[in-house]
């Protein structure tokens, strides 16, 4: 018995690139960066594998207490979260294709933006993590964390931190 093996171009042979999205103007900007200048100039074919995430935060840690109330409160605030991730989905999905970009992978995981990020590049192999930057001072970015400063430091791939320019008066 013979067997022919025929080899094709897919998309898994080209390179991967995640952009990280939540439901800020920041992030999506950065998506419309990305899309501009990683896919656009290439359509119908871009050399990219495009994989957007968004990451959800667990009801627990959005809530940001326990005790006798938490119980109750808890489906509801998942409720909120899972339509935020919806809307957030579809705003991405949206944006691809006015950018004719259709050969999108989008997930939306559970956890820390961070954490959610530096996994997504591990899992599916990424060249480029595209990121935006919220611009915080440096106090506000102690205080609260930051993901692209934290992905900078610890995602396995290069990242690209996009930021909004200033409008200038």
């Amino acid at each position: 018995m013979e067997t022919t093996t025929t080899t094709t171009t897919t998309t898994a042979e080209k390179s991967v690139i995640v952009v990280g999205i939540d439901d800020s103007e920041h992030s999506f900007y950065a998506l419309h960066w990305a899309l501009d200048h990683f896919f656009a100039p290439f359509a119908p074919n871009p050399p990219f594998k495009l994989f957007v995430v968004h990451a959800k935060p667990s009801p627990s840690s959005a809530v940001g207490f326990a005790g006798p109330g938490a119980a109750d409160v808890l489906p509801l605030v998942e409720a909120d979260l899972k339509t935020i991730a919806a809307r957030v989905l579809e705003k991405a999905k949206e944006t691809c294709s006015s950018k004719w970009v259709n050969d999108v992978l989008m997930e939306v995981v559970e956890g820390d933006a961070r954490n959610v990020l530096c996994e997504a590049v591990q899992k599916h192999h990424a060249s480029i993590l595209v990121v935006g930057s919220h611009g915080y001072g440096a106090i506000k970015r102690a205080v609260l964390g930051s993901v692209s400063d934290y992905c900078a430091h610890h995602a396995h791939c290069s990242v690209m931190i996009v930021k909004k320019p200033k409008i200038k008066n």
